[in-house]
């Protein structure tokens, strides 16, 4: 995609339409229920928040959350079109969404899949080695 101009917001709503194409282009869908479109509208209807970036009007990156505003923030998903990464995208998501949740008194979490470990160690995101999980069933 050619480099346009970003405009990223926290307040438009996207659809799950939407939010599945760009999980597609973006190569997280191979980590998330693309094909259960009722699962994917509640991760879309009960996230705390959600931050966009467009270019013009195409969808290029989400950043979507759970947070209670005060101390905590899990950042769930980060999706970049491929065709845009390495323009920063990701990083002023992660910016804005920690922005949204209460700045620098909000401990914000993610966990990477094993092949954005390097973009996280890339932006110099800290790296917690006392994290522990129960994982999803399916």
């Amino acid at each position: 995609m050619k480099r346009q101009p970003i405009e990223y917001s926290s307040h438009k709503k996207i659809t799950a339409v939407e939010f599945v194409d760009l999980l597609k282009r973006s190569t997280l869908d191979q980590r998330r229920p693309v094909k259960d479109p009722v699962r994917i509208q509640k991760m879309l209807d009960y996230g705390s928040i959600l931050v966009t970036a467009w270019s013009r009007d195409t969808l290029v990156g989400v950043s979507r959350a759970l947070s209670d505003f005060s101390f905590c923030c899990y950042l769930s998903d980060l999706a970049v079109d491929k065709a845009c990464q390495g323009q920063g995208i990701g990083k002023r998501l992660i910016e804005e969404t920690r922005t949204a949740a209460g700045g620098p008194s909000t401990t914000t979490l993610l966990l990477s899949a094993p092949t954005a470990l390097s973009f996280y160690q890339g932006i110099k995101m800290p790296q917690a080695d006392n994290c522990f999980l129960y994982r999803r069933a399916r």
